[in-house]
């Protein structure tokens, strides 16, 4: 195994995902890397104030601010990349805004209103953020965005989480120890990494987490007997399945439907009975609903089920 770094700096900073960007570094299957980022802005700076304009790794921001893409020799389309997340080390500092424009906004009777900022210390030796507020918060840091670009040519937005090559998941358990599988997309996989967030419920309901700066450290894999053809994930705890799609049902059939085929493996049942033993083992949470793509995911214990 060798170890790579790959730091934050304008040489491999991207804002958009494509097949066509060069590699900013080539690694082996089953290197370790370690890589740093900025928060999904791109500050350069910590903001003096909550909300303070500091400068931009890009002054028009058109997506995120991502460290890569990262070609992992002999990869190609069929395939499955395996992330497995070794520690995630947030930066000293991070924001939160309320910044949204969308019918959940309206309805909440928050519309038309400035946003709110929340700006935080974070202490990586005792685990915790504290704003200006004096609320202090539990750290549990992970990356939103873990991605590859699509098949088609041309830019796409880092914005919406694709079925196809993963992107901004935002899925708060893909912390440390947790590995994210990742069906290939592109000849080399091109994985981009970023949006490091210390904290963030489920929903990301303002639309933003404790974004900030991070260092991860990751190992990348080629899996050849994979579960699922879909993304998944395992952690120390649990399975997950995701979904993705403008219709939260369609981005939940997504999701309950790949553990369904992922239970009927595991514990050789057929669908309807796999179903019927999901309805007592599985929880269905939504992901996230600020990216224009609704992100669902199914959670089933390692030890949730035991066999006589």
């Amino acid at each position: 195994m060798t170890t790579h770094h790959l730091p934050a700096t304008e040489a491999t900073a991207v804002q958009v995902l494509s097949r066509d960007t060069p590699a900013v570094l080539r690694v082996e299957p089953g290197d370790r890397i370690v890589v740093g980022s900025l928060d999904a802005w791109g500050h350069l700076e910590r903001q003096a104030t909550p909300g303070a304009p500091t400068p931009y790794r890009f002054p028009d921001r058109r997506g995120h601010a991502l460290t890569g893409p990262i070609d992992v020799t002999g990869t190609k389309p069929g395939d499955v990349l395996a992330v497995r997340f070794e520690t995630l080390e947030p930066d000293a500092w991070g924001w939160t805004t309320s910044r949204r424009d969308d019918d959940v906004l309206r309805a909440l009777g928050v519309d038309g209103l400035d946003p709110a900022w929340l700006l935080w210390d974070l202490d990586r030796t005792t685990g915790t953020g504290t704003n200006q507020f004096g609320h202090t918060v539990l750290l549990a840091p992970f990356l939103g965005v873990v991605g590859l670009p699509p098949a088609e040519a041309g830019e796409h937005s880092t914005t919406p989480p694709r079925a196809a090559g993963g992107g901004n998941i935002d899925c708060r358990e893909l912390t440390a120890g947790s590995t994210l599988y990742l069906p290939v997309t592109v000849p080399g996989a091109l994985l981009h990494l970023g949006d490091g967030h210390a904290a963030q419920g489920d929903g990301e309901v303002g639309g933003t987490a404790i974004e900030c700066g991070m260092t991860t450290t990751v190992t990348v894999d080629v899996v050849q007997d994979a579960p699922l053809e879909s993304i998944h994930a395992v952690t120390l705890t649990d399975r997950i399945t995701f979904g993705f799609d403008a219709d939260l049902n369609r981005a939940t059939t997504q999701a309950l439907g790949a553990m369904l085929t992922w239970m009927q493996q595991l514990y050789g049942l057929e669908r309807r009975t796999a179903l019927a033993l999901a309805s007592s083992v599985v929880d269905l949470r939504v992901t996230q609903i600020a990216n224009r793509t609704w992100g669902v995911h199914a959670v089933l214990g390692i030890d949730a089920v035991g066999l006589s």
